[in-house]
């Protein structure tokens, strides 16, 4: 069995947020794809620094977007989820898939 790297559920959710937010994977809608698909709110702070170590990690790419007026002259950095990084959220999700066969939890909170 292929262990790999282990991810924790905050990692998970924001691999699955820059997956799901494409080319347009920066700050902003990474944040707002979290909020609308988790209820959570992560600050600034903790998302970054997320985003930071999981690059570290090699399981995201950044790339800085052309400066523009509307952010003083600023670039956007833009994230793309590596092989390395899909392949660990793979595993992940599959490891959760195989807990879950058999259980009928939402039965059980009926």
């Amino acid at each position: 069995m292929n262990v790999g790297l282990n991810l924790g559920e905050w990692e998970q959710i924001v691999l699955l947020a820059v997956l799901r937010c494409e080319s347009n994977a920066y700050g902003v809608p990474i944040r707002d794809e979290i909020s609308l698909c988790t209820g959570r709110e992560p600050s600034t702070g903790a998302l970054y620094t997320t985003l930071d170590r999981l690059e570290d990690k090699g399981l995201l790419r950044s790339r800085m977007g052309t400066p523009t007026a509307e952010r003083g002259g600023r670039a956007r950095r833009f994230f793309t989820v590596t092989a390395q990084g899909k392949a660990a959220i793979v595993r992940a999700q599959s490891a959760y898939r195989r807990l879950l066969e058999g259980l009928d939890l939402l039965k059980e909170q009926a």
